[in-house]
C-alpha cells in the first residue's frame, strides 16, 4: 500500500531530524506527551509563560496547543505563540480538549481557530462537532458522541470533517472507534486501536503530540495527521496484546504504549495499518 510507504518514510525522517515540538498543553498529561514525543524520536519542550513563548516557538519545528487545563494566562500564551509560529511558517496543531463542556472552553477553542492558522485540528467527535457549530455535549473532557462504523451517521461525520477542513484550510482528524482524517478533499478512515485506550487519560493528547512530531519532520500536513493517528492506533493494539490477562491493567497499558511507539517499525505499519482512502 503506497500510503504505508509514505508513513514509514516520514517516521524515518522524524528519527533523523529529531524535531523540537513546543507544547503549550495541560498539566494532567504533560509528562505523557513529553515521553511519547521522545519515544518516537522527537524532542519535547513544555513552555507556556508568555515571557518566553515567542523565543521558544521560534526554535521549534512545530507547536502543539492543547486546551485541557485552561487558565487566562495560558490562553494568552497560546495566542501569542500561535501567531509567532504562523509568522515563521511553523505548523500549529490544536487539540480542543473538552470543547463544548463549558462556554469558556468552547469560546477559547473558537478564538484560537479564528486567530491562528492551524495545520491540524485533532479532537474527538464531540469536540469537532462543537467547533463546526453543531450542538454536542461532552462529559467533562470526554466525548459523549461516538463515530459510527457504518451507515448514514458515518457519512454525515465525514461530510462535516471535510466542510470544517475546507472552511479553515486545515486538516481535521477525528479520533474514535473509527478515525476520520481529511484536508477537505482527500479523506482517510482508520480502524486501528483498542477500546481500552479510552480508559487511560492522555491517549488523545499523546496522539496529538505524535502528529506534532510528524508535522515537524515533513511538509505534508495530511500525511502527518494520518501517520500520528495510525501510529497511536497500532501502539494501542500492541499494548493491549502485551497485557497479562489477570495481572495487568491500564497502568501497564500506558507504559506499553510508550514501548510500542519507541519500537514502532516498518513491519508493524505494513502488517497492522487499517487505512481506507476515499
Amino acid at each position: 500500500m503506497e500510503i504505508n510507504k509514505k508513513i514509514i518514510e516520514l517516521l524515518k525522517r522524524v528519527k533523523e531530524k529529531n524535531p523540537l515540538v513546543h507544547h503549550i498543553t495541560n498539566y494532567v498529561t504533560v509528562n505523557d506527551c513529553a515521553n511519547i514525543t521522545l519515544a518516537i524520536g522527537g524532542s519535547p519542550v513544555m513552555a507556556e509563560d508568555i515571557n518566553e513563548v515567542r523565543d521558544m516557538v521560534s526554535l521549534a519545528s512545530s507547536l502543539v496547543i492543547n486546551i485541557g487545563t485552561l487558565n487566562s494566562k495560558s490562553v494568552q500564551s497560546m495566542l501569542v505563540a500561535g501567531k509567532r509560529a504562523n509568522k515563521l511558517k511553523i505548523p500549529v496543531i490544536l487539540d480542543p480538549v473538552g470543547a463544548g463542556a463549558t462556554s469558556y472552553r468552547t469560546d477559547t477553542a473558537k478564538r484560537i481557530l479564528s486567530e491562528v492558522k492551524l495545520a491540524v485540528i485533532r479532537g474527538n467527535l464531540s469536540e469537532i462537532k462543537t467547533l463546526y457549530g453543531v450542538d454536542s455535549k461532552t462529559k467533562g473532557v470526554d466525548s459523549s458522541d461516538s463515530i459510527s462504523a457504518n451507515g448514514s451517521e458515518l457519512k454525515e461525520e465525514k461530510e462535516m470533517a471535510k466542510a470544517l477542513a475546507s472552511k479553515f484550510n486545515t486538516v481535521v482528524a477525528i479520533t474514535g472507534a473509527v478515525d476520520i482524517i481529511t484536508d477537505g478533499k482527500t479523506l482517510y478512515c482508520v480502524e486501528n486501536g483498542h477500546k481500552i485506550m479510552a480508559k487511560v487519560t492522555g491517549t488523545g493528547c499523546m496522539c496529538t503530540s505524535l502528529i506534532g512530531c510528524y508535522l515537524g519532520a515533513g511538509d505534508n500536513k495530511l500525511l502527518a495527521a494520518l501517520a500520528g493517528v495510525v501510529s497511536m492506533g497500532i501502539a494501542g493494539e500492541l499494548a493491549y496484546e502485551g497485557l497479562e490477562k489477570n495481572n495487568s491493567g491500564t497502568g501497564t497499558l500506558k507504559v506499553k504504549i510508550l514501548d510500542a511507539i519507541y519500537n514502532l517499525s516498518k513491519t508493524e505499519i505494513i502488517e497492522r495499518s487499517n487505512i481506507n482512502e476515499e
